[in-house]
């Protein structure tokens, strides 16, 4: 039995790419405007620190919200990040300050043009691509938990 088991697991990590790749964060539902975000929220020292990394893939409407304990000017890299990505930078009301494109496997730093509370990666041309900048809000940030 646990043969067949192993079995199917395999097959489907196999058959399903990014299958195996699922995190164990907390999930949080966030809108912009009517599209609808499932964020992966990275709320710790330690989930902020590895962040997407590894992942070979990402569906569109998912993305990773990452909470800082305090208000600053943060800045994100993609050091082992595999996926071409955007974040938006937020303010504690969940509107975007600035939008940085980002490029797999680079050191570069994105910052925050100002302070912000929060950074929401999503997959390339996320925002680009519904005409989200700053100054638009992102709901549903007001129930992501405190940062650690």
């Amino acid at each position: 039995m646990f043969i067949r088991i192993a079995l199917m697991a395999t097959l489907l990590a196999v058959a399903l790419p990014g299958w195996a790749q699922q995190s164990q964060l907390p999930l949080l539902e966030l809108f912009a405007g009517m599209h609808r975000v499932e964020a992966e929220v990275a709320a710790t020292l330690d989930s902020r620190a590895s962040g997407l990394m590894q992942r070979t893939i990402m569906a569109p409407q998912r993305g990773m919200l990452f909470v800082f304990p305090e208000v600053a000017k943060h800045c994100m890299w993609m050091r082992n990040t595999l996926l071409p990505l955007s974040v938006a930078f937020l303010d504690e009301k969940g509107r975007i300050i600035n939008v940085e494109d980002m490029q797999p496997k680079s050191d570069d730093n994105h910052c925050a043009a100002k302070p912000a509370r929060y950074a929401l990666e999503m997959n390339l041309g996320w925002f680009k691509s519904r005409g989200l900048g700053a100054g638009f809000a992102i709901t549903g940030i007001d129930k992501a938990p405190s940062g650690r």
